[in-house]
């Protein structure tokens, strides 16, 4: 697209076209004409959306009588794929694409190459524009961002025109109040009660083309100004002015909304003819054909950040900045959303504010963790939630069922009101649990640790009177980070946990990094992992960028300074890879006392048993352990080929599967013969049913959620073991044996607690 002035004299002859006393097919057929000689382009066609189909409307370079009589449905050929996706494709053999779909009344086979994208009317898609030449040939970056510029002022001249019909862009007929129930994944765990609030309505942009271009960038400056100003604020806030883990998902915001590079491409796009808001909705279209279809979860959630930004400061420069937060919350309430910024949540009332229901989300996603150290339940992925709810829609929000249940019924709210009565009972209960110990009626001591991850985890040590961490996963910090997090970072994370955990045992492990938890700091690999949690991550990871697991060891020696370090390795599937990580933490030891830098009196190594191979070498590696810690969440889809986030296997991740308890008993019997301590840690231990089965196996120390430790220690101090533990005897050498069903028989039989 030419830049300048040349790009300002499209726009203006596009608004021109639009608002010419022409019939609208002229209006159409010019338009398709312009864009053609703009982009140099041999065909330039729009489809609109009618009646629910895709019709030809314009074309300059295919046949003419194919106007009006091509349609496509969504979803069919190239134009509905990017209509139905609502994203551009960009083809240099366009036959070659699963979705051509060959049209002969248009005289297209003789165009090879092909690129298209979505016209799109308050977030719907309602026409697509496409240009096609004869050469093979890849569309420039340049060319795709034009294409959607064009369309970005196309779909509000059109829709100014009544070119689309208002169905087209809008729900068809009265929206439904019967009851709903929406599906989607647990973000956060928890139940709420409250009203529908839409976090944004979407701001429909009406003025595309600038009349003064030097306004528009006084506007833009001012727009830029306040955006800042509402950042400090937010990170400024009392109650999160204290060290924290937001401090790098606010920082990381902040860098975003500082960005010059962000701020030039706008102001590019002014200089084209655009006003601020056009200019800022044009620069977001580009980045996310960048990222959108990125599968790296860390420049996904990028993205995420990049549109919160954006939606903010087209809000801002068009005076129309206020989301429900500004209105403020008056009753409970459940926000909606198609996704949120961490920012934003920020601004909420936690007085008020009870969950979260969003349409996109994920689980390393910033606002989720943010959301669960403030202990707002979220449900993700819900999908449509725009076309079923309703603002001021009662809502009952149960994420750890993955449902949101939308206009309920009084049995369904019957239901929920006793569950969470239920819930409050139990976890009274539970309290009264908290200063006893955990052992069992016949005197067993069972250990309950606690996982954690977060500074906002560590009072949940002291809320449980957990026998300490057994699990801190420190990778966390790095997740969350936009950069390598500082040594300093790490040590002021590593002091904080250490000094909650007080006389209590805390059990580092270094980064579980890569693979589907990849940051863009510490390439994994170029290429796509098909497999990613069984890739480059972890301590194969580690070895390979020596120096991040060097960095890190220095923070945690420093930050356990005159203490005793408990670290653990993961992923370790030979005992090389042990030695070598061991080699790297024991240097920095040397290296730290030759300098006279305080550090950790004594270092406590330990592996995380998750690939069964190491098992088969376990011989080898344990007169080097001081500690051993089964982890059952990648054991148990390793061993059973299961991957544990499929449900058409939900059933075959079984970790009562036979297989894998005597999997579990073989390696507890090898640690103890060496004497070595053996711990589980994963969500297997904090289930009351499966935990049982650990303990029938000899397994004394589990690490599970602070939410678990109430009913874990309730199950156990209502459990016999030496009577269990024969029983698992038998169940084990026996084949076909319905261990869950003979286990809960058993249960019911002693008294067991498993509630």
């Amino acid at each position: 697209m030419p830049a300048g002035t040349a790009a300002r004299e499209l726009l203006r002859r596009l608004h021109n076209v639009m608002a010419a006393r022409i019939s609208t097919q002229a209006k159409l057929d010019q338009v398709a004409a312009l864009i053609a000689g703009a982009l140099e382009s041999e065909v330039a066609s729009i489809y609109l959306l009618r009646d629910g189909m895709l019709e030809l409307f314009a074309t300059r370079g295919l046949k003419q009588q194919a106007v009006h009589v091509t349609r496509l449905a969504l979803g069919q050929g190239l134009v509905g794929t990017i209509a139905e996706s609502r994203a551009p494709l960009n083809l240099a053999e366009a036959s070659a694409h699963p979705r051509f779909a060959y049209r002969p009344e248009t005289g297209e086979e003789r165009f090879h190459s092909f690129a298209g994208v979505p016209i799109i009317r308050r977030e719907r898609s309602v026409g697509v524009l496409a240009v096609q030449h004869v050469q093979p040939r890849d569309y420039a970056e340049e060319e795709i961002e034009a294409l959607q510029t064009v369309a970005m002022v196309l779909a509000e001249l059109i829709a100014a025109a009544g070119l689309v019909d208002a169905q087209d862009v809008a729900p068809k007929g009265p929206r439904d109040t019967s009851p709903v129930r929406i599906g989607g994944l647990k973000l956060v765990d928890g139940m709420a009660r409250g009203v529908a609030v839409y976090h944004e309505p979407r701001i429909v942009i009406t003025n595309t083309v600038a009349k003064d271009t030097d306004e528009e960038r006084a506007r833009l400056k001012a727009a830029f100004a306040r955006l800042r100003e509402d950042i400090d604020q937010m990170v400024s806030r009392a109650e999160f002015a204290g060290p924290g883990d937001h401090d790098d998902i606010l920082e990381t915001y902040k860098m975003f909304a500082l960005d010059e590079g962000w701020a030039r491409r706008i102001h590019d796009g002014i200089d084209g003819g655009l006003t601020a808001e056009a200019a800022i909705e044009a620069v977001a279209q580009a980045q996310k054909i960048k990222l959108g279809s990125a599968t790296d979860p860390y420049l996904r959630e990028r993205l995420h950040d990049l549109e919160d930004l954006s939606n903010r400061l087209i809000r801002v420069v068009s005076g129309q900045s206020g989301t429900a937060a500004k209105r403020g919350l008056t009753e409970p309430s459940i926000l909606i959303a198609r996704n949120l910024g961490p920012a934003e949540l920020l601004e909420y009332d936690r007085a008020h504010l009870k969950g979260v229901a969003l349409e996109e989300g994920s689980l390393t996603s910033h606002v989720t963790i943010l959301a669960r150290a403030m202990g707002v339940p979220v449900l993700g992925r819900a999908k449509d939630l725009r076309g079923q709810v309703v603002e001021g829609d009662p809502l009952l929000l149960d994420a750890g069922a993955g449902a949101l249940f939308v206009r309920p019924p009084q049995a369904v709210i019957d239901s929920f009101e006793a569950q969470t009565a239920l819930n409050a009972r139990k976890q009274a209960e539970f309290d009264q649990l908290k200063d006893l110990p955990a052992v069992t009626r016949d005197g067993m001591r069972i250990q309950l640790m606690m996982n954690a991850g977060l500074r906002a985890d560590l009072p949940a040590l002291d809320i449980t009177n957990a026998d300490g961490i057994g699990l801190f996963r420190t990778e966390f910090q790095f997740l969350i980070s936009a950069t390598l997090p500082r040594k300093g970072q790490q040590v002021a994370l590593y002091r904080d946990v250490l000094r909650a955990a007080g006389d209590r045992p805390v059990i580092f492990r270094t980064v579980d990094i890569g693979g589907d938890k990849a940051v863009p700091y510490v390439e994994a690999r170029g290429e796509r992992e098909e497999n990613p949690a069984m890739g480059w991550r972890a301590i194969r990871l580690a070895l390979s960028r020596s120096v991040l697991l060097a960095a890190q060891a220095n923070a945690l020696l420093e930050a356990a300074a005159g203490r005793t370090l408990n670290l653990m390795f993961p992923m370790v599937s030979e005992p090389w890879e042990y030695e070598a990580a061991r080699a790297i933490v024991e240097e920095r030891r040397r290296k730290l006392l030759a300098a006279g830098v305080p550090q950790a009196a004594e270092v406590r190594y330990g592996a995380m048993l998750e690939v069964p191979a190491l098992a088969m070498v376990l011989d080898e590696l344990l007169p080097r352990l001081d500690f051993l810690s089964i982890g059952t969440n990648d054991l148990t889809q390793f061993l059973l080929a299961a991957d544990r986030g499929h449900p058409k296997l939900a059933d075959r991740y079984d970790w009562l599967a036979r297989s894998l308890l005597r999997f579990v008993q073989m390696v507890i019997r090898q640690a103890r013969a060496a004497d070595i301590p053996v711990s589980v840690c994963g969500e297997m231990g904090g289930r009351p049913l499966e935990s049982l089965a650990l303990l029938a196996l000899g397994v004394d120390r589990l690490s599970i959620t602070p939410a678990a430790i109430g009913p874990v220690k309730a199950m156990v101090r209502s459990t016999e073991l030496a009577p269990l533990r024969a029983k698992m005897e038998g169940w084990l050498d026996t084949p076909g044996i319905d261990i869950r069903r003979e286990l809960t028989a058993l249960a019911a039989e002693q008294g067991i607690r498993l509630d």
